[in-house]
């Protein structure tokens, strides 16, 4: 596998953990605030599992700048698709305006300015 697709496997697999973590709970308000914080607390563990080593191996292809941006990229994607499939909520125009910015952004970082 190429050491630049590495990284970014690595930080998908990271994302779809840290979604799960921070917004699955959303469909279990009948649960204790505390039970919820702990089961996220577990689940994000695996995700810096995934997220330590992704950046860790990422940074010898790209720069922390570009890493930090792939992220964020990433995390709208799972986010977007999470958001849909898992809570049921859509997509508005604003959304994917504001996403589309921000995939603006990350050609800003990744342009070569010579």
């Amino acid at each position: 596998m190429p050491a630049s697709l590495t990284p970014i496997i690595m930080l998908s697999i990271s994302n779809l953990f840290m979604t799960l973590a921070w917004y699955g709970h959303l469909k279990f308000k009948e649960y204790p605030l505390w039970l919820v914080i702990l089961v996220s607390w577990g689940i994000a563990f695996v995700e810096y599992c995934f997220a330590v080593p992704a950046n860790r191996y990422g940074n010898a292809v790209y720069s922390a700048a570009e890493l930090k941006t792939i992220q964020e990229i990433i995390t709208l994607i799972v986010f977007a698709g999470f958001s849909v499939m898992y809570l049921g909520e859509s997509i508005r125009w604003n959304h994917a305006a504001g996403f589309a910015c921000l995939v603006a952004a990350a050609f800003f970082v990744f342009h070569r300015w010579e």
